[in-house]
C-alpha cells in the first residue's frame, strides 16, 4: 500500500502537494514568479530553427544539438535564435523548491535558471563570448521592441559578462521600475567582477558570503533600490575595459 500510496502522490500536480505542505504565496507573488521564468522569444529565422530542433535527436547523454553542419548553416542572427531558445547540454537541477513568499518583493542575489534541466553548452556559450558586441545589439533591439529583458537574456548578459550593457539596463530598469532581476543582474556583475566596493559591503556578505543561502535576497526598498544602481553606475565608470 505504501508504494502505491507514493505512485499516487507522483500523479498530482506539482501545485498541489505543494499546497498541501507550504502555504500559498499571493497572487502578486505568483505573477511575479511566473514572470521572472518568461523567456524572450528573437524573431530570427523563428520558424526555420523551430523546424530544426524539432528533427533533433538526444544523444546518449540527453544532449540534444544540432549537427555542426546544420548548425554552421545558420546565420549569426538564427544561431542567436537557436541559443536563446535551446540549451544544448543536459545537467540535472536539484530538486524543486518551496514557493517563495512575497517573491515581487525581493532583490535575489541570482537570476532564475532559464531552462530548467538544460544549459548551454560549450560552442553555444562561445558563440555568446566570442559575438559579445552582435549579441548584445541584438538582445537590446529585442528589448526595445517588447519593451521586457527574458530570463534567456539576464542570463546571457551575464555570460558575457557584458559589463558595457550596464548604462543600457539601467535606463531600461528606470522605466517602470518592475523587472527587479535587472537589480539581480547588477549584483552578479559586482560580484563576477569582484569590483571591491561591493565585495566589502554588507550587502554582499548577505547574499554572496561563504554563509549565504542559494535563495538569499535583499528587501525591495527605496534604500536598497538606490544603492544597487549607485553602485553599479560607479562600477561601470571605473571598469577597466
Amino acid at each position: 500500500m505504501k508504494f502505491l500510496f507514493l505512485g499516487l502522490l507522483s500523479l498530482l500536480p506539482f501545485r498541489t502537494l505543494l499546497a498541501q505542505e507550504y502555504p500559498m504565496p499571493s497572487k502578486e507573488s505568483m505573477a511575479y514568479h511566473e514572470a521572472r521564468f518568461r523567456k524572450s522569444i528573437p524573431p530570427y529565422g523563428l520558424a526555420k530553427v523551430k523546424e530544426m530542433i524539432a528533427k533533433i535527436q538526444p544523444d546518449a547523454d540527453e544532449a540534444e544539438a544540432l549537427s555542426s553542419r546544420d548548425y554552421l548553416s545558420l546565420s549569426l542572427r538564427e544561431k542567436f535564435t537557436y541559443h536563446m531558445i535551446h540549451p544544448e547540454t543536459y545537467a540535472q537541477n536539484c530538486d524543486a523548491v518551496p514557493p517563495v513568499m512575497d517573491e515581487n518583493k525581493k532583490i535575489f542575489s541570482r537570476i532564475p535558471s532559464s531552462f530548467g534541466d538544460f544549459i548551454w553548452s560549450k560552442r553555444q556559450a562561445d558563440f555568446l563570448v566570442e559575438n559579445k558586441d552582435s549579441v548584445c545589439a541584438l538582445i537590446k533591439e529585442s528589448a526595445l521592441r517588447s519593451k521586457r529583458i527574458g530570463c534567456n537574456y539576464k542570463e546571457a548578459i551575464l555570460e558575457m559578462n557584458a559589463v558595457e550593457m550596464i548604462p543600457f539596463l539601467v535606463d531600461f530598469y528606470n522605466r517602470d521600475k518592475k523587472d527587479l532581476d535587472l537589480l539581480t543582474v547588477f549584483l552578479q556583475l559586482m560580484e563576477q567582477n569582484k569590483y571591491e566596493p561591493f565585495m566589502k559591503s554588507a550587502s554582499w556578505k548577505k547574499l554572496y558570503s561563504e554563509n549565504a543561502s542559494y535563495e538569499a535576497y535583499l528587501d525591495y526598498n527605496s534604500a536598497n533600490e538606490a544603492l544597487i544602481l549607485q553602485r553599479v553606475t560607479d562600477f561601470y565608470k571605473n571598469y577597466k575595459r
